[in-house]
C-alpha cells in the first residue's frame, strides 16, 4: 500500500510539473475590416488596436485564454481596387470592443517551468462577444443608429517565444467571423433604413486583429514532491 501511494503521488506530480502557470499581458497592434465597403485585403491593419490577455497554461501544449481587445474600424470605397466600389464612394467608421475566451494550442512543447528558451507556433479559437454600433450610410458617410452587440468566432495563428525568464513575446494574426452583416452600414437592422441596404446581404462581415503580445509569467509548480 505504501509503494502504491508513492507511485500515485509520483504520477500526480508528473502531470503537475507542467501545469497551472499563469500569463498576464498586453496586445498592441492594428485592426482592419473585410466586408461590403472598401478594400477586400484580409490582413491590412489600418487603425491601432490594444488589448489585455490572460492565459492559464494547463500543459506544455494547451492553455485556456481570456482576452479583451478593442479598436476602430474604418474603410473607404476610394481605397478599393474594385471599380464599382471606387465609383460608389461610400465610407464608414465603427468600433469593436471584444471579449474572448477559448483554447490556445501549441504545436511544439512550451513548458514554462523549463528554464531553456522556448519557441512555438500556435493557434487559438473559441468564442468572442463584441460591442459595436449599428450604423447606416447616407450621403456616402456612416451615421450611428444605436449600440449593439453580437458574437464572433476567432481564428488566430501566431508564433511565440520565451527568451527571458518571465516574459513571453508573441506575434499573431486573428480573424473574426462575425454574426452580423452591418459593421459597415450596408445592412442596417432598422427597417426604417431598408432602402439604404446594399452589397452582398447574405455574407457576414469580418474583422482582423494583427499585432504583438507581451505576457508576464507567474505561478509556482503546485507539486510538493519529496526529492
Amino acid at each position: 500500500m505504501k509503494y502504491f501511494l508513492i507511485y500515485i503521488t509520483l504520477i500526480f506530480c508528473g502531470f503537475n510539473t507542467h501545469a497551472q502557470i499563469n500569463e498576464l499581458g498586453i496586445f498592441v497592434g492594428g485592426v482592419n475590416y473585410i466586408g461590403d465597403v472598401g478594400p477586400t485585403t484580409y490582413i491590412a491593419p489600418n487603425e491601432p488596436a490594444i488589448g489585455i490577455l490572460y492565459k492559464w497554461n494547463r500543459s506544455p501544449r494547451h492553455a485556456w485564454r481570456f482576452s479583451y481587445y478593442q479598436g476602430s474600424l474604418k474603410s473607404k470605397d476610394i481605397d478599393s481596387d474594385v471599380p464599382s466600389r471606387y465609383l460608389r464612394g461610400n465610407s464608414f467608421e465603427n468600433s469593436v470592443k471584444e471579449f474572448s475566451a477559448g483554447l490556445e494550442f501549441n504545436f511544439m512543447d512550451f513548458d514554462l517551468h523549463d528554464s531553456k528558451t522556448k519557441v512555438s507556433p500556435y493557434v487559438y479559437s473559441g468564442v468572442s462577444y463584441f460591442i459595436y454600433d449599428e450604423i447606416y450610410i447616407l450621403g456616402n458617410t456612416s451615421h450611428v443608429d444605436y449600440q449593439s452587440s453580437t458574437f464572433a468566432i476567432p481564428m488566430v495563428v501566431g508564433l511565440k517565444g520565451r527568451f527571458f525568464q518571465n516574459f513571453v513575446i508573441g506575434a499573431e494574426v486573428g480573424f473574426r467571423y462575425t454574426f452580423t452583416d452591418n459593421l459597415d452600414g450596408s445592412n442596417p437592422k432598422n427597417d426604417n433604413f431598408e432602402t439604404l441596404r446594399f452589397g452582398n446581404l447574405n455574407s457576414n462581415d469580418w474583422y482582423v486583429f494583427t499585432g504583438l503580445t507581451l505576457t508576464y509569467t507567474f505561478g509556482k509548480n503546485p507539486c510538493f514532491c519529496v526529492k
